[in-house]
């Protein structure tokens, strides 16, 4: 009898170590160690082929060694387990946007906002993709949920300004674009587009300082010098025309386009 159990000892210690547990899969994958958290979920899910955490995580390593194709079987086989399993749906939504088949990701992200609609990275990915949809209506909406789920990312305010003056809402857009300089005060990208959002209001003062501070911190950037020589001409300053000169000897087709009376 002792034998026995010495040997039962021994042989369950050789399953311990043939079949791996979710935790210490999970522990490598937080200590990004995908290669290992992929071997444990593999082992544990040889035990049981129905582990949802165990495929998800797994999926999520393979995404983030670039093994899409792999990710995106684990991620059907958990909707084949749980077809309302959000988080499967975002993660194929993601990869459709990681090979720009934004369409694709739309539906996805969409089942995922119905099934898990509290998560601000789903919610956010799928306002960015129904921008690049060009549905710009839908993409202002949920932007603003993801706003309300995480008040303070810029690039929040920053993208729904973006849908926003698509859609024509050009005092909203420069709202949003002064909500997200507000936190990210640096971003050149957001005060170009703020500059030409209150171009589109008229407020070309505020225009002005907008392109003026920028070009304070980019000399280079032509299409703002260009901006600020458009704005200058709507206030009658008379170094409109040199500006709009300038930024068109550059290459600027902005400043071409509006050379008249120069």
């Amino acid at each position: 009898m002792r034998g026995t159990y010495k040997i039962l000892i021994i042989f369950s210690l050789g399953l311990s170590s043939c079949f791996g547990t979710f935790s210490e899969g999970e522990l490598h994958f937080r200590n990004g160690e995908y290669e290992e958290a992929i071997s444990e979920f593999s082992k544990t899910l040889f035990l049981n082929v129905t582990d949802i955490k165990s495929l998800h995580l797994r999926a999520r390593a393979y995404e983030e060694l670039e093994k899409y194709a792999d990710a995106y079987d684990d991620y059907k086989r958990i909707l084949s387990i749980d077809p309302e399993y959000g988080q499967a749906h975002a993660g194929i939504g993601k990869l459709y946007w990681k090979l720009e088949d934004y369409r694709q990701a739309e539906n996805h992200l969409l089942k995922a906002a119905k099934y898990d609609g509290d998560d601000f990275e789903t919610i956010f990915l799928l306002g960015r993709t129904m921008l690049q949809n060009k549905n710009f209506k839908s993409a202002d909406e949920f932007l603003g949920y993801a706003k309300d789920k995480n008040p303070k990312d810029p690039r929040v305010y920053f993208y729904q300004g973006m849908a926003r003056s698509a859609i024509g809402d050009t005092f909203g857009a420069a709202g949003s674009f002064n909500m997200s300089l507000a936190l990210d005060p640096d971003n050149l990208v957001t005060l170009y587009n703020l500059g030409i959002a209150n171009m589109a209001t008229g407020e070309f003062e505020w225009a002005l300082e907008d392109f003026n501070q920028l070009l304070k911190k980019n000399p280079n950037h032509v299409d703002a010098l260009a901006r600020r020589g458009m704005c200058k001409k709507a206030l009658n300053n008379p170094t409109a025309c040199q500006d709009l000169m300038i930024a068109a000897n550059r290459g600027s087709q902005i400043a071409k386009m509006n050379m008249d009376d120069c």
